[in-house]
C-alpha cells in the first residue's frame, strides 16, 4: 500500500481546476481532481466508489471507504466529508499562482486551501494512516461535488445509504464546532407589464411601479420574520432576508415592460423552506391583487435546508472535548442537513477560516495542521477503532 501525505495530496488538488460556476465559460468540474484523488486513496488502501451527476459525467462524488464489505452493515463509523470544487476567481488580486501550492509567512496559499480542499487533504491522509489497522466501525472520505453552485452533489448523496453514523463536514469554522446553520433560499421575483410612451401612463403598464410594491410586501415579509423570534448562539439571532438585485426598464421615456428583484433569505433551523417560499409568493400575490401587471416567480436554486444536531449527540460531545469548545451555531449554510437527512449525525469542522474564504490569496495557516490532526485521529479512535 502507498502512504498518503497531506501535503502532496493537497498540492496535486490545488493544481486542478475544479471551479464551480452557473457560467458555462468559467466551470471546470471536479471529475478529473476526484479521480486523481481515489486513484491515491485506492492505492493506500481504501475502496473507492465514483458516481457522476445526472447529465453532468464531468461532476462526480466520491466515497471511499476503509474496511470494504465487512462493514457495510456496521451501524458505527466515521464519515470526513467535503468538497473540493471552488468558487472563481479574481487573478489581479492574487499574489501567488491560486492553481500552485505556495508557502510564504507559516501560510500555504492557493485556491480552495482554507475552503475546503485542505481539509480534504488532511482526512484522507490522517484516515489512510488506518489502513492497515483492525477497525471495528467503517471509516470513509467523502467528497460532493458542485457545493459552491447548488450543492447538487450533497443531494444524490442523500439519496444514497450512509456510509457511516457520524459525519465531521470540513468546511472553514477555525477548528470550532457547528452543530447549527441558517437555511438559505433565493427567489427571483419578476412584475411583467407592458411599455409604452412615457407621455400617458395608459399606453402601458409600468413594471417598476408595479415592483414597487411587491417590494413592500418582501420587506414586510422580512419584518415579520424577524419578530418571530430569535435563536440564540447565532452571530445574526433572527431570520434575515435581503433584497440583493433589481434591474427594470431600459429609458427614461419608456413605460418600463419588466422588472426583477433577487431576494435571498436565511432561516432558523425549524423553519421549511417551501412553507416560507409559498409565504412570500402569497404575500407578493396579495399586494398586486389590484395591479395590472403580472408576477413572475422563479428559485434561483432549490435551496438549502437549516442544519441542527442535537446537543448531546456523541460527535457533538467528541468535538467539543477534542477542541475544547463549546458547539456554535453560524448564519452560512453546508451541506449539513443532507448529511443529517441520510441518517448520519452530522458537525461541521474544519481548520479554514470563512473569513479568508472566497478571497484572493486565500490561505491556510500552518499552525491549524497538528490540532487538526490531533482532532481527526481522536474522532477516528473514539468512532472506529474504540466505538461505544
Amino acid at each position: 500500500m502507498t502512504a498518503l501525505h497531506w501535503r502532496d495530496l493537497l498540492e496535486r488538488m490545488i493544481a486542478h481546476r475544479t471551479i464551480s460556476s452557473d457560467d458555462p465559460a468559467l466551470d471546470c468540474g471536479n471529475r478529473t481532481a476526484v479521480e486523481s484523488l481515489a486513484d491515491q486513496l485506492a492505492d493506500a488502501g481504501f475502496t473507492c466508489r465514483l458516481t457522476p451527476l445526472p447529465g453532468r459525467d464531468d461532476k462526480v462524488n466520491l466515497v471511499a471507504t476503509l474496511g470494504g464489505d465487512e462493514y457495510e452493515r456496521s451501524p458505527g463509523g466515521l464519515a470526513l466529508a467535503g468538497h473540493i470544487d471552488t468558487v472563481p476567481y479574481d487573478i489581479d488580486g492574487w499574489t501567488s499562482d491560486p492553481f500552485r501550492l505556495t508557502e510564504r509567512d507559516g501560510r500555504l496559499y492557493g485556491l480552495g486551501t482554507t475552503d475546503m480542499k485542505g481539509f480534504i487533504a488532511l482526512a484522507a491522509a490522517t484516515a489512510g494512516e488506518y489502513a492497515t489497522t483492525p477497525l471495528a466501525a467503517p471509516l470513509s472520505i467523502v467528497v460532493s461535488a458542485d457545493e459552491e453552485c447548488g450543492m447538487d452533489g450533497a443531494r444524490l448523496l442523500a439519496e444514497t445509504a450512509a456510509p457511516a453514523r457520524f459525519c465531521v463536514i470540513g468546511e472553514p469554522t477555525s477548528l470550532v464546532p457547528i452543530r447549527q446553520h441558517k437555511g438559505i433560499f433565493m427567489e427571483t421575483i419578476e412584475t411583467l407589464g407592458a411599455a409604452g410612451h412615457s407621455s400617458n401612463p395608459a399606453h402601458g403598464a409600468n413594471a417598476i411601479e408595479a415592483m414597487h410594491q411587491a417590494l413592500g410586501a418582501v420587506l414586510s415579509f422580512r419584518d415579520a420574520l424577524r419578530a418571530r423570534g430569535e435563536a440564540a448562539g447565532f452571530p445574526v439571532a433572527h431570520s434575515t432576508l435581503n433584497a440583493g438585485a433589481i434591474r427594470g426598464g431600459d429609458a427614461a421615456n419608456r413605460i418600463p415592460a419588466r422588472c426583477r428583484l433577487d431576494i435571498d433569505l436565511r432561516f432558523l433551523p425549524g423553519m421549511a423552506i417551501d412553507e416560507l417560499r409559498d409565504e412570500l409568493r402569497s404575500r407578493v400575490n396579495r399586494a398586486l391583487a389590484g395591479s395590472d401587471c403580472q408576477v413572475r416567480f422563479t428559485p434561483l436554486f432549490p435551496g438549502t435546508p437549516a442544519f441542527e444536531t442535537p446537543a448531546d449527540s456523541p460527535i457533538v460531545a467528541a468535538c467539543e472535548t477534542l477542541t475544547g469548545q463549546t458547539a456554535a451555531a453560524v448564519d452560512f449554510a453546508t451541506e449539513g442537513a443532507f448529511y443529517n437527512a441520510m441518517g448520519m449525525e452530522s458537525i461541521v469542522l474544519g481548520p479554514g477560516d470563512i473569513a479568508l474564504a472566497h478571497q484572493p490569496d486565500e490561505y491556510l495557516a500552518l499552525d491549524r495542521i497538528p490540532p487538526t490532526q490531533r482532532i481527526l485521529h481522536g474522532l477516528i479512535d473514539r468512532f472506529c477503532r474504540n466505538p461505544v
